[in-house]
């Protein structure tokens, strides 16, 4: 490898933190992972020590570097990606968080949206934000912060506080954070139209809107393209100063690295939750099936768009029937269960954990399995679980499709294939099953963690690793392809099923 051929991706997700180091062609030569600890104050409610963030990402970048052997000269540029919406605020003079991160799961917002929604004020947050009113978002968790942690208000009035996603957390430590004056405070367009602060058109934060949610726009960082000059980080942390170059939400840097550049592309990750995006170009396509309208990427002040249908729990499903049911000693031992029968005899799960996402944005509903009688065995719950996966992309891909017919930019697609990534694509079951009852066919790529390796592209982007968005689409290669094989008959009995189920948690029509 030649000098400064390589990037260096922090992935800072919702369970773990996690560097991988990837050469030019795409190849990752190390990397290093640290589970992160959840915080649950009470039901509904769920928060991240931000102090942990930051030491974990630093640690895992610091054994990337040091397992590949290299110095730090070598590294072209870092790029960030990370969980979304997740909210924290910070003293800017010695940036200590004033409270634990809120994380994007949290409802504890809920009351709040809802009288958002009760005022008329929805339909002016979605025209400019594309966002469905929702705690999810990180806007309402800005305001229970002011509202909630004493003295936080007056001290944001007073220009002491930073907010920040998880990207302008970890930017800001890597720049300087409390040591230095010049640390900085900013976050890329994906973040920030994840806000429900930002003007998705304008490309700018909007001042209407923080007036409405009594936000201080001085909180707000800058907001900068995905590949970009967002500083260096200073010598001490790796010995020599890094670019820093690139920045992007998880689900945002998963679509580059799966080359979804052209309108009608659709990509679905995996990890935690589960998020489909389809790029629909240069158009903001406003969803009349709850869907959300966000920013895809921007690149040389060029914003390209997406429909994305959010769902809470995916990956979170296997995790709680692992360490809160523990039915299972390890997620890959799904796999085998689920592959072992020929149904779930009728159980259906719904892991409406922390409520249900697109397209329903039922705050209070709550998980449920149903079907079960005095046969029902663990490995049908786990096949349950898994097939709650699929049923929900279902969902999404449906209302999706409903608004492409109506869409300039993608009135045009013909779904014939999704492309893949996440820790669960790893299950060759689940994958099957998913093409299944998608009818679609589903491709799995040759790098499955294309959350990191999105941000590594963003990052050559900005420091000239990669000419163009066409040299990175070029690298892209499907390891796995799964055709649908059940009867539609069958497809259509399970997916009902699903559907009668999801209506008995539902506490909004």
């Amino acid at each position: 490898m030649s000098l400064n051929d390589f990037v260096l991706a922090l992935d800072q997700g919702t369970t773990s933190s996690r560097a991988i180091l990837f050469d030019h062609a795409g190849v990752a030569r190390a990397s290093a992972q640290q589970e992160l600890p959840q915080i649950f104050p009470a039901p509904g409610l769920v928060e991240h020590d931000a102090m942990v963030i930051w030491r974990d990402t630093l640690a895992t970048a610091r054994a990337a570097v040091e397992q590949a052997g290299i110095g730090a000269e070598q590294i072209a540029g870092i790029g960030i990606t990370n969980q979304r919406e997740t909210t924290v605020i910070w003293r800017r003079d010695n940036g200590q968080p004033i409270h634990n991160a809120i994380v994007w799961q949290d409802r504890r917002t809920a009351g709040l949206c809802e009288k958002l929604r009760q005022a008329g004020h929805d339909k002016l947050i979605q025209e400019r934000t594309g966002l469905i009113v929702d705690p999810y978002f990180s806007a309402s968790k800005i305001a229970w912060l002011l509202d909630n942690v004493a003295g936080a208000r007056g001290a944001a009035q007073a220009g002491e506080l930073a907010f920040g996603t998880i990207d302008s957390w970890l930017l800001w430590n890597l720049t300087g954070g409390p040591a230095g004056a010049k640390a900085l405070h900013a976050t890329d367009a994906t973040n920030a139209s994840r806000t429900m602060l930002f003007d998705i058109h304008r490309q700018c934060w909007d001042e209407e809107l923080c007036q409405l949610l009594n936000i201080p726009m001085v909180l707000l960082p800058e907001v900068r393209d995905c590949a970009a000059d967002f500083g260096h980080t200073t010598k001490d942390l790796f010995g020599a100063p890094i670019t820093i170059a690139g920045m992007a939400g998880d689900q945002q840097a998963a679509t580059i690295g799966q080359a979804c550049f052209k309108p009608g592309m659709i990509k679905s990750t995996y990890g935690t939750g589960c998020f489909v995006m389809l790029n629909t170009g240069d158009e903001a396509v406003r969803s009349q099936n709850r869907m959300l309208t966000t920013v895809a990427y921007r690149l040389d002040g060029q914003t390209t768009y997406a429909l994305e249908g959010s769902i809470f729990v995916a990956g979170a499903a296997m995790q709680w029937l692992r360490d809160g049911l523990k039915l299972i000693d390890a997620a890959p031992d799904s796999e085998a269960l689920a592959s072992g029968l020929d149904s779930t005899g009728g159980v259906v799960m719904v892991p409406a954990f922390t409520g249900l996402g697109a397209p329903y944005w039922d705050a209070d509903a709550r998980g449920a399995i149903v079907g079960l009688t005095r046969d029902s065995s663990i490995a049908q719950v786990v096949r349950a679980g898994l097939e709650a996966v699929c049923y929900q992309t279902r969902d999404l891909l449906l209302a999706m499709q409903r608004d492409a017919a109506t869409a300039g930019a993608t009135n045009n697609l013909v779904l014939d294939v999704l492309r893949v990534d996440g820790g669960m694509v790893e299950n060759d079951w689940l994958m099957q099953f998913l093409a299944d009852i998608l009818d679609v066919a589903v491709d799995r790529p040759a790098v499955t963690e294309t959350t990191a390796l999105g941000a590594a592209y963003l990052a050559g982007l900005q420091t000239g690793l990669y000419p163009s968005t066409e040299a990175i689409a070029a690298q892209w290669r499907c390891q796995a392809s799964f055709t649908p094989n059940m009867a539609a008959g069958r497809r259509e009995q399970l997916y009902d099923a699903w559907r009668e189920a999801v209506a008995r948690v539902r506490t909004v029509a």
